[in-house]
């Protein structure tokens, strides 16, 4: 029945992305304020906006995230902000609104190419060309996300997600474990000995679906490297050959043999947290999105003396680079010309005048090479920036299309779907989604 349901899923998606999608479609027209073809216009970030409301939707590990900076607009320029949380999971539910018409004025949006696809950027977001804090972010950063077809689309507006392993140094140490794993298999044989002492060697929330796509994603990092998802996007390769299912098959053996928590199959992204910071479990494989919920829950000098982070991939610690929604905003064409300045004018002043302000409060790596990353980041999060550089990309990062691997993932955790049924969903799928979006070998 589950996969019945899947499939069905994905046909709903396809028609979705036919019907708002022309992949012959040339360059993106500009956002409103342009002129003659010309690039919208950027507002000086603190004109004021007095009568305007502008609306941001969030997730809910990204909802807290805009407050400080929109407060700080508020009173530069007296515009309101209000910050819409949509439902995990996010992506879905905000592709079903915007599919019907509903937008807001930004969204919280994973800024890869295959994720702005499925927003069909083209006719729903204003592009970002041109934007005034471009040339001061860090080099190596300005160009890795948030384009597509040359155009971009989303504002990084934080460091790219990194899929690694956050861990508890204290049960580590508890448990005489004196460095971190230096491959996957190493990783595994460290979980084996925790749990031979008692400890709980690994915690997943498969109640909360989404995050159990890391598990596979860190094992295909060295195929990535070696042109898997270029294999993948050419129909030359599937989910259902060696190298994925593997991966998919791995990932089941490790729950087989016990190595995760027992309530696995319930347990929630709060749990989680709550788990690795208390010492119930040693380790969570997770994203940067993860260690915002430990933020909210102990301050920077607990979360450096308990908490620290890992790259894992088959060969080596290579992190496997995601840009998630956490980590950037997109801004919508709604048709009020007024509204869509004002929302370039919040990104301007966001990324601008406001984020030194912004990172200060979040606690956060800055972007900019002329802001400083503030006193009392943690460590962790310091590791995971350092590892953007080595890192490989995602499915996310790399695919023409992103299916919906975790769900497959949740349900194979269940009971629902075998591996090979996992795999099987997930290439058909993609496949459809591959084909709607003009991709040739479909």
């Amino acid at each position: 029945m589950k996969l019945a349901q899947r499939l069905v899923t994905a046909a709903a998606l396809v028609l979705a992305v036919a019907a708002c999608s022309d992949p012959s479609a040339g360059p993106a027209t500009p956002a409103s304020g342009g002129s003659g073809g010309s690039p919208a216009t950027w507002p000086s970030p603190t004109a004021r906006l007095d009568g305007v409301t502008l609306t941001i939707w969030a997730a809910q590990n990204s909802n807290t995230v805009p407050k400080a900076v929109t407060d700080a607009f508020t009173r530069a320029t007296g515009a309101k902000v209000e910050i819409v949380t949509i439902p995990d999971p996010y992506e879905q539910g905000v592709q079903t609104k915007v599919a019907t018409g509903d937008k807001p004025d930004l969204a919280f949006w994973q800024p890869t190419a295959s994720m702005l696809t499925a927003l069909n950027a083209r006719a729903n977001l204003q592009p970002l060309d041109g934007a005034p804090w471009i040339s001061s972010l860090s080099p190596e950063l300005r160009d890795i996300t948030g384009l597509l077809d040359k155009t971009r689309y989303a504002a990084l507006i934080t460091s790219p997600a990194v899929e690694g392993v956050y861990y508890n140094k204290e049960v580590f140490a508890a448990n005489g474990i004196t460095g971190t794993p230096k491959k996957f298999g190493e990783m595994v044989e460290v979980a084996r000995e925790l749990k031979g002492k008692g400890v709980t060697p690994f915690f997943e929330m498969a109640g909360d679906k989404w995050a159990t796509q890391w598990w596979v994603q860190v094992q295909l990092a060295d195929a990535a490297k070696d042109g898997l998802w270029e294999r993948v996007n050419t129909g030359k390769e599937s989910f259902e050959d060696k190298t994925i299912l593997d991966a998919i098959k791995t990932y089941k053996s490790l729950i087989d043999e016990g190595l995760f928590n027992a309530d696995i199959k319930t347990a929630k992204f709060e749990d989680q947290g709550e788990a690795l910071l208390s010492g119930k479990a040693a380790m969570a494989l997770q994203v940067n999105s993860f260690f915002g919920q430990l933020q909210a829950k102990a301050g920077t000098a607990e979360l450096d003396k308990k908490i620290g982070f890992f790259p894992i991939s088959p060969s080596g610690n290579v992190g496997t680079f995601i840009p998630d929604q956490s980590n950037a905003l997109v801004a919508f064409r709604t048709g009020d010309a007024k509204r869509e300045a004002a929302a370039r004018q919040l990104l301007a002043y966001w990324m601008g005048p406001g984020y030194a302000g912004f990172v200060a409060d979040r606690k956060s790596v800055s972007l900019r090479t002329d802001v400083p990353t503030p006193d009392g980041v943690p460590q962790a999060l310091l590791d995971v920036h350092a590892s953007l550089g080595q890192s490989v990309g995602s499915m996310q990062a790399l695919a023409v299309a992103n299916p919906d691997l975790y769900l497959n993932l949740a349900d194979m955790i269940t009971g629902s779907l075998t591996s090979e049924q996992v795999a099987a969903a997930t290439q058909k799928q993609f496949a459809q989604l591959a084909k709607a979006a003009g991709a040739s070998g479909f």
